[in-house]
């Protein structure tokens, strides 16, 4: 059983789900409905070649707790229902935090992908999310050597992690070229989406945050696309108050990969952003003060800035002054699907699991 519930997780499992199909064995498919405006969800999974879930659950919006419960519930009903043989987790949102808890506690093995990725910032839901889910999970898929390290440090044994890449670079690499929307006119511009609580949730906060955007669109013009999370307070902090802030909604995945593509620059709080502008090749400024995904400063496209510095960065980007050896990280080359497959097919044989039999099993839930 996979187990999704926002635009993030569906270009990460898409790959892994496909790569499983190839090896004839049944799957289920759960998405939660975190996300469930049409930009973030359904045309999302129709981009990156999800399949249509087998089962939805309608969690929605509310704040941390009310989520998590919320889908703890469904998900506790379900899986007593159709008792999969394993439950994969994508990333750090309240879904996987929640499928992986029921999991644990109804005694199914829990794989967690993107597992290893920490901040060390304990004021960010989504770490908590991490260090809970790697703290109950039997696999651990990291996406880069970081991951492990992390893994390692913390005392997770080291036949449970495995280094297998990162699946969105297989969805990004995947959407090059198939993509079509009309980018702003001009010789630049930038690309701009933020939604966390330490950006948004404040005035205070929002003012900073449209002050930063507003010392981008000096240099270049913008495309703020706006998670539906945090668009209104914005707005009232004066977001559109500069002539060259263009405010979008949500937008389809694989348009906004190729409006990616072809900016000079991104401005974000995203942590998925990092990972894709470092795997397009785009400069990113990311509006925070630490990163779960240091690989993509070190060997990426992507720094950490604050209000203070950037209006330096973004006027390097427009005179093409900032320049940077960029490397693309190890494994992150299109084939993490077939890797993650692999792992979860060995780990669950050498824990005894009857594949054939699994399947048998669960074909009448499906039908």
């Amino acid at each position: 059983m996979h187990v999704v519930g926002t635009r993030p997780n569906f270009p990460k499992a898409a790959p892994v789900v496909r790569a499983i199909e190839r090896r004839d064995v049944a799957q289920i498919l759960v998405h939660t409905e975190q996300h469930y405006d049409p930009a973030l969800s359904d045309e999302t999974m129709h981009d990156v070649g999800l399949r249509e879930p087998d089962y939805r659950l309608g969690v929605g919006s509310g704040s941390h707790a009310t989520q998590t419960a919320r889908a703890m519930v469904r998900l506790e009903e379900l899986i007593e229902k159709v008792s999969p043989a394993a439950v994969v987790v994508y990333g750090d949102v309240n879904t996987a935090l929640a499928a992986a808890l029921v999991a644990k506690k109804l005694l199914l093995p829990v794989v967690h992908v993107e597992a290893g990725l920490r901040s060390g910032d304990r004021e960010m839901p989504e770490e908590i999310n991490r260090v809970v889910v790697d703290a109950v999970a039997d696999l651990l898929l990291a996406t880069c050597q970081d991951g492990v390290d992390n893994l390692v440090s913390e005392g997770v044994a080291a036949d449970k992690i495995k280094m297998v890449g990162n699946p969105m670079a297989d969805s990004v690499l995947t959407m090059l070229g198939q993509a079509v929307c009309t980018p702003p006119e001009g010789p630049m511009y930038a690309v701009v989406t933020m939604h966390r609580p330490a950006n948004v949730d404040s005035m205070p906060a929002a003012k900073a945050t449209v002050a930063a955007i507003h010392h981008v669109a000096d240099q270049m013009d913008v495309v703020a696309v706006m998670h539906p999370r945090g668009r209104e307070r914005l707005d009232a902090a004066g977001l559109q108050r500069h002539e060259r802030v263009r405010v979008s909604p949500p937008i389809r995945y694989a348009e906004f990969v190729h409006l990616v593509s072809t900016a000079a620059l991104v401005l974000t709080d995203s942590g998925g952003i990092q990972e894709e502008t470092t795997i397009l090749g785009v400069p990113c400024l990311t509006l925070r003060t630490t990163t779960e995904r240091p690989i993509t400063v070190t060997q990426g496209t992507n720094r950490l800035i604050t209000l203070a510095n950037v209006r330096r960065e973004a006027e390097s980007v427009a005179r093409g002054t900032s320049t940077r050896a960029v490397m693309r990280p190890a494994l992150w080359d299109g084939h993490a699907g077939d890797r993650i497959a692999d792992e979860i097919l060995a780990y669950l044989r050498r824990t005894g699991t009857n594949l054939a039999a699994a399947t048998r099993h669960m074909e009448p839930a499906l039908r």
